[in-house]
């Protein structure tokens, strides 16, 4: 009997350069079923790859991954997780990585 990997979901995001004249980044969190990080990994760069194809996207070559808990996903499924240390106070922390003021989002009102 041939015994397979322990199979896992796993959340990977890649970094995306929309060229120029935009210069706009993309991060973006894609799912895998695989048996390791590094698989997973392979799988969505190849993904990222497909994705950059023919477009003004380049893949970056950053690809960080996150294995979910447990195979089950649901509401509230965490589904990404990155820890950073920092000596930045938080309003500053959050200036300096996530709200520069230069995303692109939705606003809710």
């Amino acid at each position: 009997m041939i015994e397979m990997p322990d199979t896992g979901w796993y959340a990977v995001r890649c970094v995306f350069r929309w060229g120029a004249p935009h210069d706009t980044y993309e991060e973006r969190v894609t799912l895998w079923r695989a048996g390791s990080f590094d698989e997973a990994i392979v799988m969505a760069e190849r993904e990222a790859a497909r994705y950059a194809t023919g477009t003004a996207f380049e893949y970056l070559g950053l690809a960080q991954a996150y294995r979910l808990s447990d195979d089950v996903i649901e509401p509230g499924t965490e589904v990404f997780s990155l820890l950073r240390d920092s000596d930045l106070e938080p309003e500053e922390y959050l200036s300096t990585y996530f709200d520069t003021g230069d995303e692109r989002q939705e606003q809710t009102s």
